[in-house]
């Protein structure tokens, strides 16, 4: 998180990296600057060719300028810097002035907490700027919201290219996406907004609740039949259900 956020920076960094990925506080504006400055100038990396600039799209967003933020690291003695953010900043807060010891009071004590980023239902826009890679945060998040988001964006993308893209179908894709994890989303910096938007639970607010029923015992390969023990509860037909595993990923089935 070095905070690319001109083509100044990109000059200096093209002598070590072929993509470089913007600060998440950039508009689509200085974004499309960035890139034309790049084809204009023939900015190129190490292996000769342009620089190619990446963008976060989707996932959590930090409540400071990024690689900024030191709570985890001055709190816990884990840096966010090296991946082991705590996220204090998801927790409710206190605001008291120091001096008389007075309360502020505040509409929301999650003060700290933004909500996710989510670039779908604009990603016309987004791809409009020449941005070349879309970066998807999902540290410690379930197979079943990395395979949900990874495969909405990916259609998003083909929707883009094959000239299908619209807005409706951005609107389809962000709802699918309210399955999974997420905190509630907004569309970040990139089109102007001055204000962040701030959720107001912890955790999730995904549509769809898991309930855990129990482990895989054996899987039979030839036949592809898995044996399961229900520790929690029985399944009726009708029910959908989520199967994880570290070498399964993930495999959605729902009971006939």
């Amino acid at each position: 998180q070095v905070n690319i956020t001109n083509a100044e920076t990109v000059r200096f960094y093209a002598t070590f990296a072929d993509v470089m990925v913007l600060s998440r506080e950039l508009s689509m504006v200085q974004m499309k600057t960035i890139c034309d400055t790049i084809k204009n100038e023939n900015i190129t990396g190490p292996s000769g060719e342009l620089v190619e600039v990446e963008v976060f799209a989707h996932g959590a967003l930090c409540m400071a300028v990024s690689g900024k933020c030191y709570l985890s690291l001055h709190t816990q003695n884990s840096s966010a810097n090296r991946g082991a953010c705590v996220q204090n900043c998801r927790r409710k807060y206190k605001v008291i002035d120091i001096e008389d010891g007075h309360e502020l009071e505040i509409d929301n004590e999650y003060i700290m907490s933004p909500e996710d980023l989510c670039t779908i239902d604009f990603l016309d826009q987004l791809l409009d700027t020449g941005v070349k890679v879309l970066k998807i945060e999902g540290r410690g998040k379930g197979p079943e919201y990395v395979k949900t988001v990874a495969q909405c964006y990916r259609e998003a993308i083909d929707s883009y290219f094959d000239g299908t893209y619209t807005k409706e179908k951005g609107e389809q894709w962000k709802e699918r996406m309210t399955e999974v994890y997420n905190r509630g989303f907004w569309g970040g910096y990139y089109l102007g907004q001055e204000m962040g938007k701030w959720t107001d639970q912890h955790g999730s607010k995904a549509k769809t609740r898991k309930v855990f029923l129990g482990n895989g015992r054996r899987y039979f390969k030839n036949i592809q039949v898995a044996e399961f023990q229900l520790e929690t509860q029985k399944v009726k037909v009708g029910d959908r259900l989520l199967i994880t595993g570290p070498t399964t990923g993930v495999v959605e089935t729902v009971v006939e």
